[in-house]
């Protein structure tokens, strides 16, 4: 071709506005060489199924593996990730790390979770490998970056994969002969992450750059050694530069630990087998999760969650949630959840909610299979960006697990309808368990001088909902870790300067009421003493609506304010009369025997604050939700319970239909029988046909003083909001990305302008009279 007929070829191209091969080449070339800015891979973060096969392990497993030989290699490997995972329990600075809110697993190169350990955190699972694919796409080949033997790169960023950004990754890659054949990584809740306030997990976020610390995928140990450089840049970013460094160390050591034992297996069976082996056991669950939802009832199972404040001030915003099973194919669609809320640190990454839809899998659903990625690979999920259970790179998420638990109680409670008529079962099912983080975030300076923030490990113990034979577990485990812990305050209150002057006594009467009850939680009442600067938050909703449900019958958990005595030193009143000492939330409350404090109470959503000497804030851990219909509970177990204190006489008649002596709690068989009786007939009386119901109880939308967000009914098309402009706030309805940003003012200045109106009413009033007075 000559040059004419080139350049003709070129002018014809341009003219049809298309580039020729050349042109594509020279502008992919300055798009390589001057891109502005790397953030989150769409293409990446939206994908949880597992890759393809390799040419490699295509290779390896065509020659043909042992089926015993991979048994005894997964074997090896949950040995060495078990061994991992207790050296950070054991070594790590963080409460996290002590109480177990971590995981060490291995991955596929390509990413893909094969293995978890045993222990710790099962969502991981979900989201590790969004990472390691983002450094396979954008580091892998890039000059100044590269991967290495010896390499370790760490990450906290949820955009890129994690729960939330209080977790801190360390991902090393398994090299031999130049190739990438696994990688190893450690994961552990810090906590402190330099967020706009202390513990990592700030309800006052309102930026992303709020939310702390915001690590991408990045390098931190060159060949072997820990670049000084980043370390110091991550110390300074951070108020506790103590337990960035030690964990960082555990992290590094735990991972190595874990390389020594894979690479005594790779020396035994040979790189190909240890790789046809990783790559069989993701294959091998993602069959049969597919087979397992083949053996589900055809139909579609839709569950509802709602979240009653943005931890700032109250609204109701939905989380919805529908399962749709046909064949071997699930679809998860979570259209119609409500839009995110640019300025409340609520929203979620989708992967933080894919996470703990895996918990739900993996935990309850089968908890059999091993805890890989491919257990939710083969399972769809729709959802539309820019929701807060899906929300986009510029909301801030510093409280991302309030929309990722909502997302874990559906894919719960749904199972129970999906798997209630089916023969086999392969898990018990369970009432929701309690679902919010119910304890103290902290920070401050301590007795010792050192600037820290961190939380309780109170949360740990959320209770159990309750099955179809027996009650839920008291205060057992968080749903996140079966076998985490909830730590001992005489061994904290050598490291801060608080006290808890009530740990975890359980509540009377908090419980999932039902034929068999929920689990109960426990109270926690703290107060803080010597140290200059202190403060306390909590960081829960459900202090208004109810954050789970019963099931079958059964009633969800109870609402749990937090409640504070201001203004007065309670240990100096201990200290001049002991018989103070004896609290309660209930006592406290009612009795308020300290006559200089101020009482209140307050939803769960308190940003940092600052506590002077001696001043209580009090909180209660939830309950498990109940099973079947309480007036079925036999009445000898009611008895039972309100002998020992775990429920009242109110709620042994009113909630049971029981009667007994509260004297001797000898059970009135014969006024049992006659109340439930009146209890069952007053039901009919107030029943209804289902066509009446609706009538009188579904409205067009919903009641007009209600901050409202998600969609409301079955129509997952249009979505409700409430936007505050100029003229105050008006409802919305709309597709979602027709909806306009939504901001929520100041609650200050809603407060300075709502007193300032009022100002000006009474000078309008009373206009003459005050100039007079003046």
């Amino acid at each position: 071709m000559t040059v004419t007929d080139e350049g003709a070829k070129q002018d014809q191209a341009t003219r049809q506005n298309t580039l020729t091969p050349q042109e594509q080449e020279w502008v992919d070339q300055f798009m390589d060489e001057t891109t502005l800015f790397l953030g989150p891979d769409p293409q990446i973060m939206r994908d949880h199924s597992i890759q393809a096969r390799s040419s490699r392990e295509e290779q390896a497993i065509a020659v043909g593996v042992d089926r015993l030989v991979v048994e005894r290699i997964r074997k090896r490997i949950a040995g060495a990730l078990d061994e991992g995972y207790e050296m950070c329990e054991a070594q790590g600075a963080a409460p996290g790390a002590k109480w177990g809110d971590l995981t060490t697993a291995i991955y596929t190169a390509a990413g893909d979770v094969s293995y978890l350990s045993c222990h710790g955190v099962i969502a991981f699972s979900a989201i590790l490998h969004h990472p390691i694919r983002y450094i396979m796409k954008y580091w892998k080949d890039e000059p100044t970056v590269g991967i290495h033997e010896g390499d370790g790169f760490i990450h906290n960023d949820a955009r890129f994969g994690n729960i939330h950004n209080t977790d801190q990754s360390m991902i090393m890659p398994i090299i031999r002969e130049g190739e990438i054949i696994a990688w190893v990584a450690a994961t552990i809740h810090e906590g402190e992450n330099g967020a706009c306030e202390p513990g990592g997990m700030p309800s006052g976020s309102e930026t992303p750059f709020d939310d702390g610390i915001r690590m991408s995928p990045f390098k931190i140990v060159e060949r072997g050694h820990l670049r000084r450089d980043l370390l110091t840049f991550l110390q300074h970013s951070v108020r506790d530069p103590k337990l960035q460094l030690a964990d960082l160390k555990v992290k590094i050591t735990a991972v190595r630990k874990i390389m020594e034992r894979i690479d005594r297996v790779i020396d035994e069976v040979g790189v190909d087998t240890f790789v046809a082996a990783l790559r069989i056991t993701v294959e091998d669950v993602d069959t049969e999760v597919r087979r397992r939802i083949s053996e589900l009832p055809d139909g579609t199972y839709s569950f509802n969650q709602f979240m009653d404040s943005t931890l700032k001030e109250n609204i109701l915003i939905k989380l919805a949630c529908k399962i749709h099973v046909k064949g071997d194919k699930m679809t998860v669609d979570l259209r119609g959840t409500g839009p995110e809320i640019i300025n409340r640190a609520i929203n979620s990454p989708l992967c933080s909610v894919k996470s703990m839809m895996m918990q739900a899998i993996l935990a309850f659903w089968w908890p059999d299979l091993p805890r890989c990625t491919s257990a939710m690979s083969c399972i769809e999920i729709i959802s539309d960006e820019g929701t807060w259970a899906d929300a986009s790179y510029d909301a801030p998420m510093g409280q991302s697990l309030q929309a990722s638990f909502r997302g874990f109680s559906a894919m719960q409670a749904l199972y129970g309808k999906m798997s209630f008529s089916t023969p086999r079962k392969y898990s018990n099912i369970v009432a929701n368990w309690f679902n919010q983080i119910n304890t103290f975030l902290w920070g401050g300076v301590t007795q010792h001088g050192d600037m820290v923030g961190n939380l309780c490990a109170d949360l740990n113990g959320m209770p159990g909902g309750a099955k179809p034979f027996r009650d839920g577990e008291d205060a057992v485990s968080p749903l996140f870790c079966a076998m985490a812990d909830t730590a001992e305050q005489e061994v904290m209150e050598e490291e801060v300067p608080f006290m808890q002057l009530v740990a975890k006594r359980l509540v009377r009467d908090n419980m999932g009421f039902g034929k068999f009850t929920g689990g109960m939680g426990y109270e926690m009442i703290v107060a803080a003493e010597g140290t200059p600067e202190w403060g306390f938050m909590t960081v829960t909703s459900g202090a208004k609506f109810s954050s789970i449900y019963g099931m079958f019958g059964g009633y969800g958990c109870g609402t749990y304010p937090l409640s504070m005595v201001k203004g007065t030193n309670v240990y100096e009143h201990i200290r001049r009369d002991n018989t103070k000492f004896d609290l309660s939330i209930e006592k406290v409350m009612n009795q308020r025997p300290f006559p200089d404090g101020r009482y209140s109470t307050y939803h769960m959503g308190l940003q940092y604050d600052r506590a002077k000497d001696g001043e209580l804030y009090m909180i209660s851990q939830g309950a498990g939700g109940g099973y079947g219909d309480p007036l079925e509970r036999l009445p000898e177990s009611v008895v039972r319970d309100a002998e020992i204190g775990r429920i009242s006489q109110k709620v042994a008649e009113d909630i049971f239909g029981v009667r007994y002596d509260p004297t001797t709690f000898r059970l009135d068989a014969e006024g049992t029988k006659h109340a439930r009786a009146r209890a069952r007939q007053a039901r009919l009386k107030r029943g209804k046909p289902y066509g009446e119901f609706v009538k009188q109880f579904v409205t067009e939308e919903p009641p007009k003083d209600l901050l409202y967000y998600g969609a409301w009914g079955d129509d997952t098309e249009d979505i409700t909001a409430t936007v505050f402009n100029i003229d105050g706030r008006q409802r919305v309805k709309g597709p979602l990305k027709q909806l306009p940003i939504i901001v929520i003012p100041d609650r200050r200045e809603l407060k300075i302008a709502a007193l300032e109106a009022r100002v000006k009413e009474l000078e309008d009033r009373h206009g003459e009279n005050i100039k007079r007075l003046a």
